[in-house]
């Protein structure tokens, strides 16, 4: 039997747009929805996108922040918070729904109805700052997510996984100082936002809780498996999550050019089913995937269609794992083992 998987697809997340050239626009997700629509509808549950409350946003983001979007994305002339990050007539709308379809889906996960999701939404977040939006982000979709999850279900050990080749900065932010969150990040050193340095390991409550793995360029399939194959067993066993949240962000693979990561479209294909075997072991099968980065459509298209699939298809073979000595070198002295036992 295959696994239950929810799918938000919406196309309202198209009107987030500007008239200027912008890596992050529509067409990322124009064709992209549409095959995924005729594709899965048979196989999957297919949810649009509610908007998120205020409380919800607000358990991230600060009241101000939310005011100063309001008064900007309502103006005919577009705001940007830096060169990428802009807002339209319908940005804050579309922030919103973006975060509001994290939700539905984490609702419909937490009562059962589905054991995956995935998110395919628009604008991104893991940049989002409680503050400030910056690198396409304005909502942070997966921090607001957490959140509501902590809040109304109470869920204390919430495991958030990035791999998008930049490092999600406002994530780690909102959860800096708190053992609620484990945020474990994998992404390419040395680019936007030069954030995300392995010393950066939480503060307070929150020491030892937050992961980073800074890898160099031209790293790819074999460095990243065993890198998380290693990190994420100790930390499964260790912290025994509730639920795991992905920023799954696909610019890292190697058809992009906003980032020098060499990961396959199969890759994605595998991390999916490690995490779904991660999932079956600690948390109830309890898996949510939300859209990040990605902004070759080619490339972006194959690899979210090869995670879809992965999440669909039951696998019960262990994820094999093979010794990468660059990829070693970066786990030798790396902080996060004063805190976690790595297998």
């Amino acid at each position: 039997m295959n696994s239950r998987v929810g799918l938000v697809v919406d196309d309202r997340y198209l009107h987030h747009a500007i008239s200027r050239p912008s890596q992050e626009n529509p067409e990322r997700l124009r064709r992209l929805a549409a095959i995924v629509r005729d594709r899965y509808r048979q196989k999957c549950r297919m949810y649009p996108a509610r908007t998120a409350e205020r409380v919800d946003i607000e358990a991230v983001h600060s009241r101000f922040y939310l005011d100063q979007l309001r008064q900007h994305a309502g103006n005919a002339d577009p705001f940007s918070y830096d060169r990428d990050t802009y807002l339209m007539e319908d940005s804050f709308f579309t922030a919103e729904l973006a975060a509001g379809g994290c939700l539905e889906l984490a609702d419909r996960i937490m009562d059962g109805t589905l054991d995956h999701g995935f998110a395919l939404i628009r604008p991104p977040g893991h940049h989002a700052e409680p503050g400030r939006g910056m690198g396409f982000c304005i909502f942070n979709n997966i921090s607001v997510t957490a959140q509501y999850l902590r809040r109304k279900y109470h869920l204390n050990r919430i495991l958030i996984l990035d791999f998008d080749a930049h490092h999600g900065n406002g994530t780690q932010e909102v959860f800096y100082d708190t053992d609620e969150v484990l945020v474990v990040s994998v992404h390419q050193r040395d680019l936007f936002p030069f954030t995300g340095k392995a010393d950066e390991t939480g503060s307070g409550q929150g020491d030892g809780y937050t992961i980073n793995m800074p890898v160099f360029a031209q790293f790819g399939d074999l460095e990243y498996t065993f890198l998380l194959g290693r990190v994420l067993q100790s930390v499964m066993e260790q912290y025994l999550p509730q639920i795991i949240l992905v920023s799954a962000g696909y610019d890292g693979h190697r058809d992009e050019t906003i980032s020098g990561t060499l990961l396959s479209t199969e890759w994605y294909s595998l991390i999916t089913a490690m995490l779904k075997q991660y999932a079956h072991e600690v948390c109830g099968d309890r898996l949510l995937m939300i859209l990040e980065g990605g902004y070759n459509p080619a490339s972006l298209e194959v690899s979210v269609l090869t995670t879809i699939d992965s999440l669909l298809t039951m696998r019960r073979d262990k994820i094999g794992i093979f010794y990468s000595e660059r990829a070693n070198q970066i786990l030798k002295n790396h902080p996060l083992r004063s805190c976690w036992t790595l297998q």
